[in-house]
C-alpha cells in the first residue's frame, strides 16, 4: 500500500525546489548587476579617495603651518 501522503509529498517537493531554481538565478543575476555597478564605480571611487587623502594633507599642512606661525 502506498504513502497516502507521497503525491502530495512529491508535488510540493516539486514546488520547493522549482522556487528554490528560481532563487538561485535572482541571487546570480543579482551578483551580476551589483558587479556591474562595481565596475560602473570604480571611477568615483579613486576620486573619492584621492579628494579624501587631498584634504587630509591639507588640514595637516595647515595646521603645521600654524604651529609654525605660533
Amino acid at each position: 500500500m502506498e504513502n497516502p501522503h507521497a503525491e502530495r509529498q512529491a508535488v510540493l517537493l516539486e514546488r520547493i525546489l522549482k522556487n528554490a531554481s528560481a532563487c538561485t538565478e535572482m541571487v546570480l543575476e543579482l551578483n551580476h548587476c551589483i558587479e556591474e555597478i562595481l565596475r560602473a564605480n570604480a571611477s568615483v571611487k579613486i576620486a573619492a579617495d584621492l579628494a579624501t587623502k587631498y584634504r587630509k594633507n591639507v588640514q595637516y599642512n595647515l595646521e603645521a603651518t600654524k604651529q609654525e606661525l605660533s
